[in-house]
């Protein structure tokens, strides 16, 4: 086999290991989008993850691709990347995300691939290769979109209370049972908005890397954008059960109001970080909104060391996906080089 054509193959093998990851990306955050309408009771976990992976797909005729843009130019030097790069990131985000789906943490896929990125770039070219700019807006939405979650689910749980103070609980609830059909299309809406297009954002590296389309390019080819959306959907479908329940019922007892409330004010959240070009953890997002419907009751409400764990973990996926994907790379590097 000729160099161009092994090169050929080399950059094919990897544009299907990163939609191995958005696959797994979907799967493994399945949980953010169905776990409350599914604790709730509103749907049974098969209808839920149909309902869900529709919408992550019709995100793509919705909203435009400035986090794929974001994460495709904005985080690291795109001089510096290579099928070396490009390999540690995935398998760095890849194992990060496999560990925490096996222990049912409900950590980032966004952040285990953005950590992967960062990994295989220091490990390749030192810090130079990082851009502060878009690093900065990913780290400092790590804590703002948890908090716009918690203070939103917050919000729209008092303001629900308030409005239907007079009405029957019964009937409070058979209308919150329907309307959570609506959250929880909203928030997979935002989901794929903003997860489907951090893979995109890595085939264009690749992409551009390998020569097939232009760096100054606006957006990734649209078989890319079709691709991605695609993958993040079948995903979803098959859904990560292991972080359903932790999602759903072991921070707080959800009834379908507080899943309304906690579904909407995530989905807010995401539609201002994707119009705005932030990768954000739909994780983080959800996670925030739930914690806030449950401590807008009442403070015990909400089981905090439950919390607390799971925010070591957040702490924990940038360095652990780094340091994986920095092994990839200097693997991969001294193999096939």
């Amino acid at each position: 086999m000729d160099a161009s054509a092994l090169a050929f193959w080399v950059i094919v093998l990897l544009v299907a290991l990163a939609l191995a990851f958005d696959f797994m990306n979907g799967f493994h955050d399945a949980a953010n989008a169905i776990a409350t309408i599914v604790s709730t009771g509103v749907l049974k976990p098969g209808q839920a993850v149909i309902w869900a992976a529709v919408f992550n797909f019709l995100a793509l005729f919705i909203f435009g691709l400035h986090v794929a843009a974001t994460i495709g130019k904005g985080m690291v030097d795109p001089s510096v990347v290579d099928h070396h790069v490009i390999f540690g990131a995935l398998i760095g985000a890849i194992v990060w995300n496999v560990v925490t789906w096996y222990y049912g943490i409900p950590s980032s896929s966004s952040h285990a691939l953005i950590g992967g990125m960062i990994g295989a770039a220091v490990a390749k070219a030192g810090t130079g290769a990082l851009l502060g700019a878009g690093i900065g807006k990913t780290v400092l939405f790590i804590v703002l979109s948890p908090l716009m979650g918690f203070v939103l689910g917050a919000l729209m749980m008092l303001a629900v209370a308030w409005i239907f103070r007079r009405a029957m609980p019964g009937r409070v609830d058979r209308w919150f049972r329907r309307g959570q059909l609506v959250s929880c299309a909203m928030y997979s809406l935002g989901h794929g908005s903003n997860d489907a297009q951090k893979t995109m954002g890595i085939i264009w590296l690749l992409l551009i890397f390998a020569g097939v389309v232009a760096r100054d390019g606006t957006h990734p080819p649209y078989w890319v954008v079709i691709s991605c959306y695609a993958a993040i959907s079948l995903g979803t479908l098959f859904g990560g059960w292991r972080i359903v329940k932790t999602m759903g019922q072991k921070i707080t007892k959800l009834k379908p109001v507080g899943g309304f409330c906690a579904e909407a004010g995530g989905a807010i959240t995401l539609f201002v970080a994707s119009s705005m070009g932030i990768p954000v953890s739909t994780t983080h997002t959800i996670t925030g909104a739930i914690v806030g419907v449950g401590a807008s009751r009442r403070v015990n409400a909400v089981r905090w060391g439950i919390a607390g764990s799971i925010v070591w973990a957040w702490i924990f996926t940038i360095p652990a996906s780094a340091f994986v994907a920095a092994l990839a790379w200097w693997l991969s590097f001294q193999l096939f080089n």
